[in-house]
């Protein structure tokens, strides 16, 4: 071999291996890192000094911080992320109800004037809306019944 080296002979496949592992768990820490500072706030039962008490031991012994940090409170990270998530989708649709201006579920009357609307313009056929009102006043709810009933009383 001459002088020059080359990086395929210096760097075997196997320590390609092991250095893409290392770099890839590196990364892998860095986001439970910053996942435990956000639950770190998250938390509505600490106080404020507990929370900076968690934070400047997450921060000066990081990974001894972190990895008590998951021993002592990681069973309710993942409650307290769910917890989260649904107040969040609960507000999402609490704010596209309120855009779509529904007030709720639709009294029997409101669906009957509905379905002589839809009759009158002569979307569904009198036999269509005898079934969907019999639905409606049985308590049935709004006609979900097979057929083409269901799906010609909401325009469907």
């Amino acid at each position: 071999m001459n002088t020059q080296t080359y990086l395929a002979y210096d760097y075997p496949m196997l320590s390609v291996f092991w250095s893409m592992l290392l770099f890839f768990l590196w990364i892998m820490w860095f986001v439970l890192l910053f996942r435990i500072v956000v639950d770190i706030f998250r938390d509505d039962s600490m106080n404020g000094w507990a929370k900076a008490g968690w934070l400047v031991f997450t921060i000066l012994l990081p990974f001894l911080g972190v990895f008590v940090y998951v021993i002592a409170r990681g069973k309710n990270m993942g409650r307290r992320e769910i917890a989260q998530a649904r107040a969040q989708q609960e507000a999402f649709d609490a704010r596209v109800r309120q855009a779509a201006g529904d007030q709720g579920p639709r009294s029997s009357v409101e669906e009957l004037a509905t379905l002589s609307e839809i009759r009158a313009r002569g979307d569904i056929t009198d036999e269509e809306f005898n079934r969907a009102k019999e639905l409606v006043l049985t308590d049935h709810g709004p006609a979900t019944g097979s057929g083409t009933a269901s799906s010609s009383v909401y325009g469907r």
